[in-house]
């Protein structure tokens, strides 16, 4: 025994006292409230130097009723995402609680606040640094959503390799150098899969959209007239946009001539049923429109107007479709519009900021 202090033979003897003093403290706190406190009260650890003979009366251990106030000098921000904590002695961001009511003046106040935003925002910004070169590292992609029941294999960027007589643009359609390209080629077919505004922002169930939508004025104000003096244009269209894609053919020379219907199927070639307003969707449309004379190489009746495929990732068309185009004008110069990265074919031209 040191100077005289009290001591436990053993560590059940310390426990038993603990418990005892804490039962005195709750039959303290009924008889003064009336009645004990939450759950959260018990917030204080019995100290080890707390040690007394047995048999001998306990003392209770006080509660603490305020943390002291911590010094933002001491804060210190942790540069490592998933790294080891910071040692017991430094102040973590979340358990900063500064009274800025109390006894500071205002200008000292503001400018302990003020270092304290400047830390969070440090902390945050390096997190979202290293959060990007894991992304990167992953080759997961921001939007990463698929379709509902299917998983599409993450695509690696640094890994993809485009077809060898592909010809890729990325660039973003609303201030690419149309008159550029008009220049250098005219095209006898134009696709366009145009990323359509939908009616309402949840107009189906069960169904995200995964790229960015824009409005019918950005479409129309497309230069797509100055493209071809003659040939073909399709054009992937929704159902309440019919009406739009009809205007915008007119006003780019085309008159419609038929449309194409592609009837979705699951990987079992069953019909693959989406969400619809008032019923399931199981097709998607695709206009044909054409102005000007007939291509000097154009073959008619080669194709069918419906294409039965499997359907695939979030807006990704059937290859079909692009053998349709080939079948219809041969060896022509085909140029698709608001193209990614799965649609990249062999002597077409693909323009895209997805690309």
């Amino acid at each position: 025994m040191l100077n005289g202090e009290p001591y436990f033979e053993d560590d059940e003897a310390v426990m038993e006292a603990y418990h005892q003093a804490m039962k005195e403290e709750e039959a303290d706190d009924v008889s003064d409230y009336g009645g004990s406190n939450s759950e959260n009260d018990d917030d204080f650890q019995p100290s080890s130097s707390t040690r007394r003979k047995a048999g001998s009366k306990v003392r209770k251990p006080s509660l603490s009723k305020r943390k002291p106030t911590p010094d933002i000098s001491r804060l210190k921000v942790s540069s490592s995402v998933g790294g080891s904590p910071p040692p017991d002695d430094d102040v973590s961001i979340h358990s900063l609680d500064i009274d800025v009511t109390g006894d500071m003046e205002p200008l000292s106040a503001l400018q302990t606040l003020r270092a304290r935003e400047r830390s969070i925002r440090e902390h945050i910004a390096q997190i979202e640094r290293e959060i990007v070169e894991l992304e990167k590292k992953c080759g997961v992609d921001k939007a990463g959503s698929s379709d509902a029941g299917q998983s599409k294999p993450v695509i690696d960027m640094n890994e993809f390799k485009a077809p060898e007589w592909s010809v890729p643009i990325r660039a973003n359609v609303m201030n690419f150098e149309w008159e550029r390209l008009a220049r250098a080629c005219q095209f006898d077919v134009i696709l366009m899969d145009p990323p359509w505004q939908l009616a309402s922002q949840a107009p189906t169930r069960g169904v995200a959209i995964a790229y960015q939508q824009l409005p019918d004025v950005c479409i129309e104000s497309l230069p797509i007239q100055i493209l071809q003096k003659s040939g073909f244009i399709f054009i992937w269209v929704i159902n309440n946009k019919y009406t739009k894609a009809f205007r915008l053919m007119r006003q780019w020379g085309y008159t419609y001539v038929d449309d194409i219907a592609w009837v979705k199927q699951t990987v079992n070639r069953r019909m693959a049923k989406g969400h619809g307003y008032y019923l399931q969707h199981a097709k998607e449309t695709c206009l044909v429109g054409k102005k000007g004379a007939d291509p000097p190489n154009l073959q008619r009746s080669v194709a069918s107007d419906v294409i039965f495929s499997e359907r695939r990732g979030q807006s990704q068309k059937p290859e079909e479709m692009y053998e349709i185009i080939e079948q219809l004008v041969p060896g022509g110069n085909y140029l698709e519009i608001f193209g990614r990265k799965n649609n990249l074919r062999d002597y077409w031209v693909t323009i895209g900021n997805e690309l």
